[in-house]
């Protein structure tokens, strides 16, 4: 399948720090592409080189075909992209902000006006159409700008965590419209904090550390990078660190500090032989786990395994943005 973005060897930096250091990577038309980091990883900032917002200083980019640096308008045209925090005005109307944006987007008063029809229906907002948006809750809030994004009928779409602060029964309704537009041919590609999220939408994940991609694959491909199962032990806060040095000889050393789970997670490979060394290094150490789970990797693990630096680190405590 041809690929409808690409990027190759991307360098963008401020000041000292390098926010992308020759990164490439490649997105298939029609796909759902998640990519997942730490804070400060470089997610954001190659969506608005992408998007145009930002100039890479070295490498280059094409979305849809056109280079965005040779021709920003022309890639503007053919893309949508929804930012971290709702971009609306609470004193319009979601009939009216829509509309607006067709305008924008060069469309006739009618023609804007029977598009905004088509995506409030799309949406199931029709009832809320001529509330003010100041009157929505959170969900409703992320689809309007979502919708706005539509109206130009993108080839790609950027959504910079697109479900952030909404309540779990509207980011599922978020997911079915993102599924149903990819479905529908639009390319999709999405950062998140939600490791579910990537899971259940994206057909294929890259995980970006450092400004660069150091793992990726289908999430299926990036969960069986683990192998076996996955070692979670519910540790005392007093005796976490110790714990992860206790296990630094097991399975080979990758045991870290998920904060996000309140666990050690170690990969376990051998499955329940990696258990019995693992609970045999704590004894010896004078630990007792409070609780001891194995079960098979989930894209957390795999997030952990890839980016953990120490386990005092804030990578090693499973950050993300």
């Amino acid at each position: 399948m041809a690929s409808v973005i690409t990027a190759v060897d991307l360098v963008k930096t401020y000041g000292q720090v390098r926010a992308l250091d020759g990164l490439s990577l490649s997105v298939e038309r029609g796909s759902v592409f998640g990519l997942l980091g730490p804070n400060g990883a470089g997610k954001t900032t190659l969506i608005r080189v992408l998007a145009t917002l930002l100039r890479a200083e070295a490498g280059t980019a094409t979305v849809a075909g056109i280079d965005v640096a040779r021709d920003p308008g022309g890639v503007r045209r053919r893309i949508g992209l929804a930012g971290q925090y709702a971009a609306v005005d609470g004193y319009l109307t979601g009939r009216e902000t829509i509309e607006m944006t067709g305008r924008l987007y060069g469309l006739s008063r009618r023609d804007a006006r029977i598009r905004a029809t088509e995506i409030l229906q799309r949406i199931d907002l029709t009832e809320a159409a001529d509330r003010q948006i100041k009157t929505y809750s959170g969900g409703m809030r992320r689809r309007i700008d979502l919708a706005a994004t539509l109206i130009g009928r993108p080839d790609v779409l950027f959504l910079d965590e697109p479900t952030t602060g909404v309540d779990p029964a509207s980011r599922r309704e978020l997911w079915d419209l993102i599924t149903e537009l990819a479905e529908g041919g639009t390319t999709v590609l999405l950062t998140t904090q939600y490791l579910e999220e990537a899971d259940q939408l994206a057909d294929h994940i890259a995980v970006i550390n450092h400004g660069r991609v150091i793992g990726e694959g289908t999430p299926e491909q990036l969960k069986n990078r683990i192998g076996g199962s996955v070692l979670e032990l519910s540790i005392p806060d007093s005796d976490r660190d110790a714990a992860v040095a206790a296990l630094v000889s097991v399975n080979g050393g990758h045991a870290a500090y998920d904060s996000r789970r309140g666990k050690v997670i170690l990969p376990a490979s051998r499955g329940v032989d990696t258990l019995r060394e693992a609970l045999h290094h704590l004894d010896i150490a004078g630990i007792r786990p409070d609780d001891v789970a194995l079960h098979k990797p989930a894209l957390d693990d795999v997030f952990l395994h890839l980016t953990t630096g120490t386990p005092e680190s804030p990578v090693a405590q499973g950050a993300l943005a």
